[in-house]
């Protein structure tokens, strides 16, 4: 098991820390990656107020960026021996025409994973976007604004096979997107659900406290957790909201099935309650995947449902065919009460995306997507792109 999502797909469901330590059995396959907002709703105006980002003035931008790579080269001083610190990530490029209008954003998005001993590990990312985008008002050209954001910078203390404690910042855990599908390298779309912010607090982070592990477990099921608590943060890098709230989830390796239910109780300013339930379907010997989430707020609600299928079985993973991924995700919200701070739509809104994605050596993929969206408030064509490339740098060889 990696600890962090920013390992998926390089480092197996041994610890990362020590393979064979019981931390190695905390959460479920479904379960234990934890993913941020890399690319949430980074295609709206409304996502950058959002987000826990920092206006870069143009002089400072590389710096920003050599900083953000360099995040590897602080901690692995302090790791000890045969546990490797490692520096993750991924970069690419996306582009969205929606309305005729196309918007440009070279991304990279460094992750750092550092093991200090058999029972604390230390991790953090950042997200530096360009954007470009158009001037509006009739005005030619193009405008263009960069933002450096620190994803998240936790410590997680492994106490045993049931606990982990996580201080810091650290992504929401409500329902599966925020903490699994949104960093660039793993997501098959370029946005987010319509209904991510519902649960997310406004900023898909919390600074404070968490318990998570797995509760029970055995060879038929496991059911695993995660509570938290949050302060209120104005830190332009720490932002967050005083809340509290978790997830349950159990999971069926058998049937490789997975559903859950989320709650999240805003404690500042107005108080209010969020409900959420996730389900996920993974068919043992088949290339084809289900994921689904519903979200419930105060003054909306809505869903998403989301399938590939990768043609691995025309020739193998390296066939010309085999690389293909042919996605839809359906969704929609239902708008009970107006609310301009939600995030979601203000009126009821459907969506359907069509998706494919080409896997190219070396982790690089090819994203490709077109989206209808219905709406009172108009209806639209939104077209996007993607060519997205992972990596994985051990900071020094292992023995």
């Amino acid at each position: 098991m990696c600890v962090s999502g920013d390992c998926h797909g390089f480092v197996g469901r041994r610890s990362v820390l020590n393979p064979g330590t019981a931390s190695g059995k905390s959460d479920n396959p479904m379960t234990i990656a934890r993913r941020y907002t890399d690319t949430r709703s980074l295609l709206s105006s409304d996502a950058w107020s959002m987000s826990v980002s920092a206006n870069i003035p143009a002089q400072t931008r590389w710096s920003a960026i050599a900083l953000a790579a360099s995040i590897g080269l602080v901690y692995p001083c302090f790791a000890w021996a045969q546990n490797i610190p490692l520096i993750s990530g991924g970069g690419g490029l996306i582009t969205s025409t929606n309305g005729g209008n196309t918007t440009y954003l070279p991304i990279i998005a460094p992750a750092l994973v550092a093991p200090l001993g058999d029972h604390l590990l230390l991790e953090s990312r950042s997200t530096i976007v360009e954007s470009y985008f158009p001037r509006g008002g009739g005005q030619p050209g193009y405008k263009h604004d960069a933002f450096l954001g620190l994803s998240y910078l936790q410590a997680d203390v492994i106490a045993n096979r049931n606990v982990t404690l996580v201080a810091g910042q650290f992504l929401t855990p409500f329902g599966t997107y925020n903490e699994r599908l949104t960093p660039i390298w793993i997501s098959n779309f370029e946005d987010s659900p319509l209904i991510f912010s519902l649960g997310t607090m406004n900023t898909g982070s919390n600074v404070g406290g968490m318990l998570r592990g797995s509760a029970y477990s055995n060879d038929k099921m496991s059911l695993d957790y995660a509570a938290y608590f949050s302060a209120s943060s104005t830190n332009q890098q720490f932002d967050s909201e005083r809340s509290a709230g978790g997830r349950a989830s159990i999971y069926l390796p058998d049937a490789r099935l997975e559903t859950g239910f989320s709650v999240g109780r805003l404690l500042q300013n107005t108080h209010e309650n969020y409900f959420g339930t996730h389900l996920w379907w993974e068919p043992d010997n088949s290339n084809f995947r289900l994921r689904s989430e519903y979200a419930r707020g105060p003054h909306a609600q809505g869903y998403w449902v989301e399938a590939d299928y990768r043609l691995l079985r025309f020739h193998g993973e390296d066939s010309l065919i085999g690389r293909i991924e042919p996605v839809l995700r359906l969704q929609q919200t239902f708008r009970s009460q107006p609310d301009s701070e939600d995030g979601l739509p203000s009126a009821n809104t459907q969506r359907a995306d069509f998706g494919l994605d080409y896997h190219l050596p070396h982790e690089v993929r090819i994203n490709t997507s077109y989206s209808r969206q219905l709406s009172l408030t108009g209806n639209h064509n939104i077209w996007e792109t993607g060519i997205v490339y992972r990596f994985l740098i051990p900071t020094w060889r292992g023995k």
